[in-house]
């Protein structure tokens, strides 16, 4: 088994709460803009687009940080594994979507990677701070 590094960041369920709350923000932010620019049809999908981040987020946040871990590996694995729940749901929220849903594609995908921004500014902040 490989060594691992113990990061000390106390906040860490904090921060990873905060970069759902800022993609809830985002979405609709950019659904907003979608409405204005292209109808309520565009607005509706970039609301889907941002929710599957959001909700995917929200998830790994829960099975990363829903239980308190007493070692660096438990909490390496419950990482690992709210990722690989993460992209799983992704997954299969993108292909309920397309095969269920009418959804306009573009600002669906403008919304989902513009959540992506979130994690971004977070890590930047939170690179300064430390």
């Amino acid at each position: 088994m490989p060594n691992l590094v113990a990061i000390d960041l106390p906040n860490a369920r904090r921060l990873s709460f905060g970069v759902v709350l800022g993609q809830a923000v985002v979405t609709v932010i950019v659904a907003l803009l979608s409405w204005a620019m292209a109808g309520p049809m565009s607005a509706w999908s970039a609301m889907v687009g941002g929710g599957i981040s959001t909700v995917a987020s929200l998830v790994l946040a829960l099975v990363a940080f829903g239980r308190p871990t007493v070692s660096a590996q438990r909490a390496a694995t419950a990482f690992y594994v709210g990722e690989a729940v993460k992209l799983a749901l992704v997954v299969v929220m993108f292909v309920v979507v397309f095969k269920f849903m009418r959804a306009s594609p573009l600002p669906l995908f403008a919304a989902y990677m513009a959540t992506f921004l979130v994690y971004w500014i977070v890590l930047a902040r939170f690179s300064r701070t430390s």
